[in-house]
């Protein structure tokens, strides 16, 4: 496959799981491939693999909730490679936790390396994007983001990625870059955390291959998404969706004056009969033209 034939592409969180999988994938289709992980041997792993396959690839480890190490690693793609035509903002941690229990210093790191990882790569990468009138960013979000329990703190992490994702799209659409997230499932490290969180009850993603979630992927790398930007598509095995956006939620009602009795009386008359439930879950979309 070609779809990336000519691209330089940075992964991070590439060691194993589903950056393994981004990675293998990118050099599949034709691109060249920086692997980033904070585990040398387990970057390293990766790209010699690849290369092995008889693909281009590189190793470069970097804590990316890091500023500078950020600049560094994307630096290095187009240092080896000439260019950054793509960005996987895989990075992230995963710990579970009802709030009572939270602890501050698990609570810290997910927001340093998934959201602040993101927004470090994201900006070093769009930076060179931008002058270049191309490139593709992947940010990757999750169906937490939507409310599920015991996963507060990191589901905060990727509703977030999800609005850099809209925002930045807007951003750099008029330069030629475009800017996507990707909501993935698999059976990785993070359903084990979840099965030992929550017992039997606890199965995630059972039997989901990360390389389920590649062909998206590299679709959203590729030219072949040139009219996709601004959106976060949801993937979970044979199902393939788009997730809504945030939105205010029609009819508005409009006083001239909001009094908390006048408030009482909206809640009590109209509003509590159009409460949104928390979690994951489906609305109908209507197909325009």
């Amino acid at each position: 496959m070609t779809a990336l034939a000519g691209k330089a592409v940075v992964v991070t969180g590439a060691g194993r799981g589903l950056g393994a999988a981004y990675a293998r994938a990118v050099a599949a289709a034709g691109g060249a491939v920086v692997v980033n992980d904070i585990d040398a041997a387990a970057a390293e792993a990766v790209a010699a693999g690849i290369t092995a396959d008889g693909g281009r690839a590189v190793a470069h480890v970097a804590d990316v909730s890091s500023w500078q190490a950020a600049a560094e690693l994307v630096d290095r793609c187009v240092t080896e490679f000439g260019a950054v035509d793509g960005l996987v903002n895989n990075a992230g941690v995963f710990s579970l936790s009802l709030p009572q229990d939270q602890q501050e210093a698990p609570a810290r790191r997910a927001l340093d390396v998934n959201l602040f990882g993101t927004i470090a790569c994201g900006v070093h990468a769009l930076r060179h994007m931008v002058r270049a009138g191309r490139g593709s960013v992947l940010n990757v979000t999750s169906g937490e983001a939507m409310g599920k329990s015991a996963s507060a703190v990191y589901g905060a992490t990727k509703a977030a990625v999800a609005t850099l994702t809209y925002s930045w799209a807007e951003d750099v659409r008029s330069a030629g870059v475009r800017v996507n997230a990707i909501s993935p499932n698999a059976d990785t490290a993070m359903a084990d955390v979840y099965r030992a969180f929550f017992g039997d009850q606890g199965r995630q993603n059972a039997g989901l291959p990360p390389e389920a979630n590649t062909p998206l992927a590299v679709y959203l790398l590729s030219d072949r998404s040139r009219d996709v930007t601004g959106q976060v598509v949801r993937i979970f095995g044979r199902e393939l969706m788009l997730c809504t956006h945030p939105a205010v939620l029609e009819p508005v009602l409009v006083r001239d004056e909001w009094t908390l009795e006048a408030i009482e009386e909206a809640f009590a008359a109209d509003l509590v009969h159009r409460l949104q439930p928390a979690g994951v879950r489906r609305v109908r979309s209507e197909i325009v033209g």
